[in-house]
């Protein structure tokens, strides 16, 4: 299988990583998508001209990869259902086992590390694809599809998967957070939050160089209390606040600075 011209691939799941390797895969020659399943056809049938859909497990195409690209929850149930087995069946998920798999099919993880959303345009060149198999053919298999992408691409256990995705949460989702936080606070005094965004862009460039620990600054690094104290009584909701006393003493217990 792994010295195949074109890989077979059917798809699972109708989310956002499912929609955007869809797309992805489409515009390469070395993987075909020959199916797409959903469980509700409603949410691919915009796609029902381009590619075979269905929503019944029993009319599954042969192909070489079976793509779990749904919820974590779903992922045992679903390998589960499948009506066949000894076939390479993997899940996109960054938290789950390979062993959440069933264990009548090939197991595998083909964990694209970035945030997805339907609606914005991804490059498959800055997506990481973490790679995990029992069987080395499997492996490779997964790694020329992720290398077709354009895919930097790595060999990843269950447990460094977890921890990257733990870590993912903290760099993507409450980062995301904290920007919220921010729109609200110059929303409520009439201040632009665009004035903010080179400010962010600057802050993911320069650790693209530096270590965080080194790119930190600010009030709390520099244990300036004086600034710290106003922020605080410009601070209106009191979880933004927890949340400002929170990752300050944080910075300070990082760069060996007392609490405000």
């Amino acid at each position: 299988m792994y010295f195949r011209k074109m890989i077979s691939v059917v798809i699972l799941g109708a989310g956002n990583v499912a929609t955007h390797l869809y797309k992805a895969f489409c515009k390469i020659d070395e993987v075909s998508v020959t199916q797409w399943y959903n469980r509700s056809l409603d949410a691919i049938r915009t796609f029902k001209n381009d590619v075979s859909i269905t929503d019944d497990l029993a009319q599954l195409n042969e192909a070489d990869v079976y793509i779990l690209a749904v919820s974590d929850d779903a992922i045992k149930m679903l390998s589960t259902q499948l009506p066949f087995e000894n076939r390479l069946v993997v899940h996109t998920s960054g938290a789950a086992s390979l062993y959440d798999i069933d264990k009548k099919h090939k197991r595998g993880v083909f964990y694209p590390l970035q945030t997805f959303s339907k609606a914005a345009e991804i490059d498959f060149a800055n997506v990481p694809i973490c790679i995990e198999a029992l069987e080395s053919t499997d492996y490779h298999v997964l790694k020329k599809m992720a290398k077709a992408l354009g895919s930097p691409t790595k060999k990843v256990n269950t447990d460094q998967r977890k921890v990257l995705h733990l870590a993912a949460v903290f760099v993507n989702n409450f980062t995301n957070q904290l920007y919220r936080v921010a729109h609200e606070i110059t929303e409520s005094e009439g201040a632009e939050f665009d004035l903010l965004k080179p400010l962010i862009l600057e802050t993911a460039k320069k650790v693209q160089n530096v270590s965080p620990y080194m790119a930190q600054t600010g009030p709390a690094k520099r244990n300036d209390k004086k600034t710290l104290r106003k922020h605080l009584k410009l601070i209106k909701n009191k979880h933004h606040t927890d949340i400002y006393n929170l990752l300050t003493t944080s910075i300070q217990q990082t760069h060996g600075r007392k609490k405000l």
